[in-house]
């Protein structure tokens, strides 16, 4: 009898996972066939899943429409630069937080994690202001460089720092290391799980951004991926098609990113996400 319940159990759980995956891929494999078809299958009653005509042509006209070429360049330029240095920045200072002692240190942290609840909304004003002072608007150095650090990540890394065994600095200092070489050559190498994870993070955040790149470039030959096709899709523009073949190859990088880095990702969430 309980050999039948746990049978049973495992029936449901199976078929709960197996309705839960087609829920979560249904809108994505929607998406894929979309951009094959015609626009009359698009808008037609009752929907039907697949294309009856094949056609590849919301791909050309999105191409011929949009320097999509451009867009792409612009935001792997953002994305990458924007993710790398805030992920090393962000770094080095939940290194310092988590493992270094100085006057401070937990005052100045406090404030670093207060600045979490102001909305960005807020501070994009003065922000433009301040950029528009320097003379960086519609620059890839204005792009970056207010994004190179943030509270969210400086506790995501700390959080990930205070797990390592403290034997490890101990023995470090023993042999003669200093705190640079220690980091370095020890600590940052046993991050990789947390550094991927964050490095995901990062990079996902810059390439769906839509507000602050909008905000701070003025010129096609500027715009990101998320603004450019904001700006396409609110043009008048009524063609279903073309706006899912868009939106389809903005989000393929990003997918490839994940699969080449999920492993590291699901085990950066496991030790860095709840602990503090």
């Amino acid at each position: 009898m309980k050999l039948k319940k746990k049978y049973i159990f495992e029936a449901l759980r199976v078929l709960f996972c197996m309705l839960l995956l087609v829920i979560i891929v249904f809108p994505f494999l929607w998406l894929v066939l979309s951009t094959f078809k015609v626009p009359r299958d698009i808008i037609k009653w009752p929907p039907t899943i697949w294309p009856r005509e094949w056609t590849i042509e919301n791909y050309i006209t999105v191409w011929d429409r949009i320097p999509l070429a451009t867009y792409f360049k612009n935001t792997i330029i953002y994305s990458a630069f924007t993710a790398t240095l805030a992920t090393l920045l962000d770094s080095f200072a939940g290194y310092a937080f988590a493992r270094l002692k100085f006057r401070g240190r937990d005052k100045i942290f406090n404030l670093v994690l207060l600045t979490m609840m102001v909305p960005f909304q807020i501070i994009m004003i003065p922000l433009y202001l301040e950029l528009n002072m320097i003379g960086i608007l519609n620059t890839y150095v204005g792009l970056i460089l207010p994004h190179i650090a943030t509270a969210y990540g400086i506790f995501f890394m700390k959080s990930f720092y205070i797990t390592l065994p403290q034997s490890l600095e101990e023995a470090a200092r023993i042999d003669g290391m200093n705190e640079i070489s220690i980091f370095w050559k020890i600590m940052f190498p046993l991050t990789k799980p947390a550094f991927i994870t964050y490095f995901i993070f990062n990079i996902t955040g810059c390439w769906n951004d839509l507000l602050y790149p909008l905000m701070m470039t003025s010129s096609a030959d500027m715009r990101t991926l998320s603004a450019g096709l904001a700006l396409f899709v609110g043009e008048g523009v009524r063609e279903n098609g073309p706006a899912f073949a868009a939106a389809l190859l903005s989000m393929l990088p990003l997918l490839v990113a994940y699969c080449f880095g999920q492993e590291y990702f699901v085990e950066g969430i496991a030790v860095s996400g709840m602990k503090e």
